[in-house]
């Protein structure tokens, strides 16, 4: 597959209108590692996508009337009805009827939004879609966890994708799901399984963020080979052909995952000691870093990757 980067089609055509991220005015130091988080009562996860969206649409020299469908991809939502899209929606939308779905897969929330907007782009149902992803999960944190307490920013970002008539946009996606890891990753409290009726001091930690970083590593270390292989060969892309890889920041062991795929610490970004796992932002926020830093450029062919709870893995094949 070597070299074949030029000879791979793009399926659905899209490219990117503009851009925008938001992270939070206040940050909070571990040693080394800066995280980016919301004081309470201060900033909300509103407020954070609605900058991120105004900045995008900036960037774009567009109006949010320009936009076709609003989406949002995060993984923690406002609250349980309605949708968090229908929450921003009247932040920078209200009067008009444009419409606003979530897409949710935790923290490749992005991808999976970026993969499934791209169908509907290309099938003609919309020209113009934004999809923004948006997090305060450290507000629910639990600080005996020091694994998770550590790793986790607030932030947000949004991109505006519209249909092109050039050779640009999707070339390949794959989603798998192993769920023998669906309770490694959670928030087992607030919605049917723990009601909102249920929380007390005793069972508070239901309701508090949850993660055996260890077990899903190991997951991750056993599956993600085999997936990234047949990735390549579904894409038509190897790993030495494509120009650069965005993964989900997802712990400080990003290095070894990498590693193990066989890809050089030039080829992908890493972000972690800066801005932390920001969940659902940390795909399209590591996008628009690499776009501002010059990490990636027009014409580039790059993938998205990342794990999400579930276990889920999702992969994107992009010609930018």
């Amino acid at each position: 597959m070597k070299g074949q980067k030029n000879m791979t089609e793009v399926k659905r055509h899209v490219e990117i209108a503009g851009y925008g991220v938001y992270l939070p005015k206040n940050t909070v130091q571990f040693k080394d590692q800066t995280r980016y988080r919301v004081v309470e009562n201060e900033e909300t996860q509103l407020d954070l996508a609605e900058a991120a969206i105004q900045a995008a649409l900036a960037n774009a020299n567009l109006s949010i009337k320009d936009i076709d469908c609003l989406v949002s991809a995060s993984a923690v939502g406002v609250q349980p009805i309605p949708c968090t899209a229908a929450l921003i929606h009247e932040r920078v939308a209200k009067g008009l009827s444009i419409p606003a779905m979530d897409i949710n897969t935790t923290c490749t929330s992005f991808i999976s939004a970026l993969s499934t907007m791209s169908y509907l782009i290309e099938a003609g149902e919309y020209n113009r879609v934004l999809i923004v992803s948006s997090e305060v999960g450290s507000l629910g944190l639990n600080p005996k966890q020091k694994e998770s307490y550590e790793l986790f920013g607030d932030g947000a970002a949004a991109f505006i994708f519209q249909a092109s008539d050039k050779d640009k946009g999707v070339i390949a996606s794959l989603q798998r799901t192993w769920s023998e890891g669906a309770h490694d990753t959670e928030i087992r409290g607030g919605l049917t399984s723990y009601q909102p009726k249920e929380y007390s001091e005793e069972t508070k930690t239901n309701f508090m963020f949850d993660m055996k970083g260890k077990k899903i590593l190991l997951l991750s270390a056993r599956v993600i080979p085999e997936m990234f292989q047949e990735f390549q060969e579904k894409s038509g892309i190897s790993k030495d052909a494509v120009d650069y890889i965005i993964p989900h920041q997802a712990s400080r062991a990003l290095p070894l995952v990498m590693d193990k795929l066989g890809v050089s610490k030039d080829k992908y970004l890493n972000i972690v000691s800066e801005y932390g796992n920001m969940v659902s932002v940390a795909v399209p926020f590591g996008l628009a870093y690499a776009l501002d830093h010059g990490y990636v450029k027009e014409g580039d062919t790059i993938f998205l990757m990342g794990t999400a709870a579930g276990m889920t893995v999702n992969m994107l094949a992009l010609k930018l």
